[in-house]
């Protein structure tokens, strides 16, 4: 039986919502192994003059624990 443990991170990129989730991924592999999967729960943008200026995801990423 694997043990699995969620947590919650929020993540930016001046690029799209893929790229903030995969900084996210990225940043959290630092010191979190065994990423299972990650769930996207909410999408926001920064607008400035009517244009986007940054993309921002929170997301639950799931890990097994050792």
């Amino acid at each position: 039986m694997a043990i699995l443990k969620v947590i919650e991170v929020l993540a930016n990129s001046e690029k799209s919502w893929e790229d903030a989730t995969r900084n996210a991924v990225k940043q959290a592999a630092k010191s979190v192994k065994n990423i299972r999967s990650v769930y996207v729960a909410e999408q926001s943008a920064a607008v400035k003059d009517n244009d986007i200026t940054e993309f921002r995801v929170n997301l639950r990423i799931t890990f097994e624990i050792d």
